[in-house]
């Protein structure tokens, strides 16, 4: 069994994502602003505080084995932010595995060889700010010696769980469509145990 450091776990994938983990007896250490919205559980330790802030990053990594963050993004580069503390955090414990959720924007544009796809016309978002947010985190672990997964969701509803699903390295996938929250979560978490995807990017969509 595995203890794991968890980010964004009181969202909407980090729900599903400690939701398995839990399920396979694994242990938990949740960073939370507000611990009232998370229900107490024997394996779950959480600890109340903020990504942003060093000493609660470095407290949550604290004997863990790998590194699982689901945070948002925010107007105030709030990915960035924590990348900055999560990798010293990692490299103290002698933590590689990290996955984290992304975001469609920061994969290759096919159409547009060289350029990220929210910098590309596959994007149809006027506003960059939450993909330049992703994109430092992604630049930032992309330049480190961990063994890092990104998984870039396309248009993500709460949905159902469905259990199928297409996978393309630092692309997305042809035609894609959406993805729940519920698909995404349980790929993200089957990384776990997983290399296939080291180092890389991944476009997931229906």
């Amino acid at each position: 069994m595995m203890k794991i450091a968890l980010f964004g776990a009181t969202g909407r994938v980090g729900r599903v994502i400690m939701q398995n983990a839990l399920q396979d007896g694994h242990e938990i250490q949740a960073l939370i602003r507000d611990p009232d919205g998370i229900d107490a559980h024997p394996k779950v330790t959480i600890i109340k505080g903020d990504a942003s802030n060093k000493k609660s990053v470095f407290n949550t990594i604290n004997g863990c084995d790998a590194v699982i963050s689901a945070l948002g993004t925010d107007k105030n580069d709030a990915l960035t932010r924590s990348m900055i503390h999560i990798l010293p955090a990692m490299r103290a414990n002698s933590i590689s595995k990290i996955i984290t959720i992304g975001t469609a924007g920061i994969l290759d544009s096919k159409k547009e060889p060289g350029k990220f796809r929210f910098h590309s016309k596959e994007s149809n978002r006027r506003l960059s700010t939450a993909a330049e947010d992703h994109c430092r985190a992604f630049l930032m672990l992309d330049q480190s010696s961990m063994n890092w997964t990104i998984v870039c969701p396309t248009y993500l509803p709460d949905g159902e769980r469905i259990g199928e699903y297409r996978t393309e390295m630092n692309t997305l996938p042809d035609s894609p469509s959406s993805i729940s929250m519920y698909d995404t979560g349980d790929f993200a978490y089957s990384l776990l145990h997983k290399d296939k995807y080291s180092k890389t990017r991944v476009g997931l969509t229906y």
